[in-house]
């Protein structure tokens, strides 16, 4: 089934009940500029639904006994300074390393500058120790970064060259490959976008990061990678994949788990294994159940959310379960919309008041400054002279868009301070002498 946007980048969705044929809709555009419908061969960038693979490599490496899940990863990745994580933990999210994507934020990189998985990697290894308790959950792309490099290491090979040899070949997902650098083609990819006023833009920006994501595939390749998963899942006794090898921990909502790149709904008649992922304007999302339905959405543009629209899948089977999917899948897709904000949110403006400046600050996790100043009640945190307005949350609390900064004392004269972001807690930030 297919369906115009009249003009707009869309989505591709495929719903497939266990042992019948799949279900396949699109609708939108892969190319504006070249008005190339999208297609079942289309190619999108799944984000952090790489994970799933990427843990799929460590666990085949643990059968063969290259690794050990429960090894000190720091054995493999000696620049690694938190010596009691383990690989388990770099797989569950439970290492306590922050994300060095957000990490990068505060030393003032924007949209499109330039870095690469060795500038991240640089930020991974200044960490000394967990920023949360140990077996606490922390969702940080940091853990697949490493865990790619690790692979690396192992094998002696690239991790877009492994993938290909140990899954997309033997599967046949020839159009799935990992794209470790942004100047690669990608054969049949689609462009990303988000509107703005007068139309569209593209969002893609330069950084490949094979293992937490830059993974591009279509809905056909990641049908035969679920297809390959459950048949995985029948053969273990275990109420969950991988299970026996791994164990699934709490993640961030409830009643949700963390296992091999996956989420995991453990509950009786619920029971099921998922992913989404966000990536340069792209989304994706997965879905598995236990029985064997799999949902698979995929969008390039930000204002649809693919998983907002594989749950509204999962709704309408659950509440119709003999609904038509040909009337079905649109109905879905129109609840995937989001707003999209188009101006940059928490700057300031110039309104006339005095500014006072309140310090150059530094933390020895991160590299570069910022700089705080106040005007009237009101701060700002400047990151590579951008600011941020920081509104009172409560007793020497500031927020900012996406994270905390605590103040030991008032805001006339400040030493230090502790900021802690989404995927990045707890951070001291220390004054810097004065010049």
């Amino acid at each position: 089934m297919s369906a115009d946007r009249q003009g707009a980048p869309g989505l591709a969705l495929i719903v497939r009940h266990p042992g019948q044929e799949p279900v396949i809709w699109h609708t939108g555009l892969a190319s504006i500029e070249h008005q190339v419908p999208i297609g079942p061969a289309t190619a999108f960038n799944t984000g952090s639904v790489a994970k799933q693979i990427t843990a799929h490599l460590v666990l085949l490496a643990a059968r063969d006994s290259l690794i050990h899940l429960h090894q000190s990863a720091a054995d493999l990745l000696p620049k690694l300074k938190v010596a009691d994580v383990t690989i388990a933990d770099l797989i569950t999210h439970t290492s306590g390393l922050r994300d060095a994507e957000t990490l990068l934020s505060l030393a003032g990189l924007r949209d499109l500058d330039h870095y690469t998985a060795a500038d991240l990697r640089t930020l991974a290894y200044r960490q000394r120790e967990r920023a949360v308790p140990e077996g606490q959950f922390l969702y940080s792309n940091t853990n697949y970064l490493l865990l790619a490099e690790l692979l690396e290491t192992v094998h002696d090979a690239a991790l877009p060259d492994l993938a290909r040899r140990r899954i997309f070949g033997p599967l046949g997902m020839h159009a799935t490959r990992f794209q470790s650098d942004p100047r690669q083609v990608v054969p049949g990819a689609a462009a990303a976008y988000r509107p703005t006023g007068g139309g569209w833009q593209h969002t893609q920006t330069p950084i490949a990061l094979p293992g937490p994501g830059t993974l591009f595939t279509t809905t056909g390749d990641l049908d035969r990678w679920l297809g390959h998963l459950h048949q995985l899942w029948q053969h273990d006794t275990n109420p969950l994949p991988w299970q026996e090898a791994l164990g699934y921990q709490v993640a961030d909502h409830q009643p949700y788990l963390y296992g091999p790149g996956l989420y995991a709904d453990p509950r009786p008649g619920h029971t099921a294994v998922f992913h989404y992922g966000h990536e340069h304007g792209f989304s994706a999302a997965t879905h598995l159940t236990r029985d064997g339905l799999r949902i698979i959405g995929l969008a390039n543009t930000a204002d649809l959310a693919a998983e907002h629209v594989v749950a509204a899948v999962l709704r309408a089977l659950e509440q119709h379960p003999g609904q038509d999917l040909e009337q079905l899948l649109p109905l879905a897709a129109g609840h995937g919309r989001q707003p999209v904000t188009t101006a940059a949110a928490g700057h300031c403006g110039d309104d006339g008041r005095l500014r006072h400046e309140l310090g150059r600050f530094t933390c020895d996790q991160v590299p570069g400054t910022l700089r705080l100043t106040r005007t009237g009640d009101t701060l700002h945190l400047w990151r590579r002279g951008t600011p941020d307005r920081l509104a009172p949350a409560g007793p020497g609390t500031w927020a900012g868009k996406g994270y905390t900064l605590t103040l030991p004392g008032g805001t006339d004269h400040i030493e230090d301070f502790i900021l802690d972001l989404d995927r990045a807690p707890s951070l001291t930030y220390v004054r810097l002498p004065s010049s």
